[in-house]
């Protein structure tokens, strides 16, 4: 299937001082996509569909279904009528993992947790990162200051949020947008697997940057892939407080031009 550009032209009337002008707009695609594994359907999730593959690898690391991508053995993209398919054949190891822990859910734009079939299947399996980033302010808020010019969908559309991974310098590296955060999260995993940039010698050389709230989910999935240094544009829940704390993930909200929030930082104990 051809890649879609995240965007499609609409029709759109647009009122201004009184005045009403007909003009074509771009808008921002959001579509349901089905996660299927080994032949068994486990999520539909709403996104934008670009980087198709790269979200399946990235929600497949960051979900904890797989360990690394030598257990995805396939990825197929089926377009549909309602909707697209991303069938995954996995190890039949982590299948029968994934099955015990199995949930049905239809992922919506803001939450990342929804359909979970009990309390005990919201936190996954994240052991404490084990990589050291020592919080860099500077290189924050060099990093802050290109988001917006990086994220072209956002420019265009205004409905999208980005994750970025950023140099020990505070230089974007690779970026992914996507209606939904965590999905644009998972985007930006599955991008640094292709790349083979999920190993300690990236890891404690960069940061992960979002254009959202930071939530428990996305230090989950930070943690999940071995992340040290999260980064949030918006603030950060208590519960991704918390997590960042147990986990030893540094947490920096509120990050804009010349100010950043600290809520965590975890290099401070690691270097002790």
């Amino acid at each position: 299937m051809s890649e879609s550009t995240g965007s499609k032209n609409q029709s759109v009337q647009v009122w201004s001082k009184q005045s009403v002008d007909q003009l074509s707009d771009a808008i921002a695609e959001e579509v349901p996509v089905a996660l299927v594994y080994n032949d068994v359907s486990h999520a539909v999730m709403m996104i934008t569909p670009t980087e198709l593959e790269a979200f399946a690898l990235g929600f497949s690391l960051s979900e904890g279904i797989v360990k690394d991508l030598n257990e995805i053995y396939d990825i197929q993209v089926t377009p549909g009528t309602d909707g697209i398919e991303i069938g995954c054949t996995i190890s039949n190891q982590r299948f029968a993992e994934l099955k015990e822990r199995r949930r049905s859910l239809t992922g919506r734009t803001g939450c990342g947790i929804c359909g979970s079939e009990s309390l005990q299947q919201v936190r996954l399996a994240a052991t404490p990162v084990t990589n050291h980033f020592e919080v860099n302010h500077d290189a924050i808020n060099g990093a802050v200051a290109q988001l917006g010019e990086n994220q072209p969908l956002q420019k265009l559309t205004g409905a999208v949020h980005g994750a970025a991974w950023c140099s020990r310098e505070g230089s974007i590296l690779e970026l992914c947008e996507d209606v939904g955060r965590h999905n644009a999260l998972d985007k930006l995993i599955g991008v640094m697997a292709q790349k083979n940039m999920l190993n300690p010698d990236f890891l404690n050389a960069g940061f992960i940057l979002v254009s959202s709230r930071a939530s428990y989910e996305m230090v989950q999935k930070t943690a999940m892939v071995n992340g040290s240094l999260l980064v949030a544009v918006s603030a950060a829940t208590t519960m991704a407080i918390e997590l960042a704390e147990q986990l030893g993930i540094s947490l920096i909200g509120f990050a804009r031009k010349n100010r950043h929030v600290t809520y965590v930082d975890a290099s401070e104990r690691k270097a002790e």
